[in-house]
């Protein structure tokens, strides 16, 4: 996992000018508490918080973004 500086500027300066297409989980319930997600080629998966859409962005391999997820589906994150 790497921290890219801001949304836009070094999301895109970082991985060759390509821009995210940021989305949040239609369960979201509308009160600020989510985060958004966005694929980055076919490498990378960027993650930052909706209420702070020009701050700090988390970089993730796609393959591990991918095994989160499924282990979160599945249930294996819960307490």
């Amino acid at each position: 996992m790497e921290e890219v500086g801001t949304a836009t500027g070094d999301v895109q300066a970082s991985a060759g000018l390509l821009t995210p297409a940021w989305r949040k989980s239609s369960y979201s319930n509308g009160e600020g508490a989510c985060v958004e997600v966005a694929q980055l080629g076919d490498e990378l998966v960027l993650v930052r918080d909706s209420k702070v859409a020009d701050g700090p962005v988390l970089r993730f391999p796609s393959a591990v973004a991918a095994a989160f997820t499924r282990a979160a589906a599945m249930g294996h994150l819960s307490r």
